[in-house]
């Protein structure tokens, strides 16, 4: 696929205090045109809104893209790249037999992923990438905003 069909996604979530309450967001580019996402939760996890971020994102293209998702998150690039198989071929269960922590929101990731070519890129949170730190901002807005 031409590289001006690519969607770059930049994505975040947090908490404060972790566990409490949260807020996530994603940017989406496609063709110079930029859509900003975001939501947050009362009672939730960085992990989980880090996780909602990625899923949210990818649901929101309107056809299977080829995508680069760019996350602050080691718990979501691992997850989704290393981990995921193993989970899935023991039935949602870890390395050490127990159960996958937010199972619901993996299964989430792994649906919005699947019609896309997707390559996920870590990047260090707060280390002044520009998308990045736009995406933790709307995150943190919209944690703020739950009052």
């Amino acid at each position: 696929m031409a590289s001006e069909d690519l969607v770059e996604i930049w994505t975040d979530g947090g908490c404060k205090p972790n566990p409490g309450p949260g807020g996530w967001a994603a940017i989406l580019r496609f063709k110079g045109t930029e859509k900003e996402l975001s939501g947050a939760e009362a009672a939730t996890t960085n992990n989980r809104m880090e996780l909602i971020a990625a899923a949210a994102a990818l649901e929101a293209l309107k056809k299977p893209s080829t995508v680069v998702v760019h996350t602050d998150s080691e718990y979501v690039k691992n997850g989704i790249t290393r981990w995921m198989t193993g989970w899935v071929r023991k039935n949602w269960r870890s390395s050490t037999g127990a159960p996958v922590k937010n199972m619901d929101l993996w299964e989430r990731l792994l649906a919005a992923e699947k019609p896309h070519k997707v390559e996920w890129k870590w990047v260090r949170g707060h280390s002044g990438n520009e998308m990045n730190e736009r995406a933790d901002q709307l995150a943190t807005e919209a944690r703020e905003r739950l009052g």
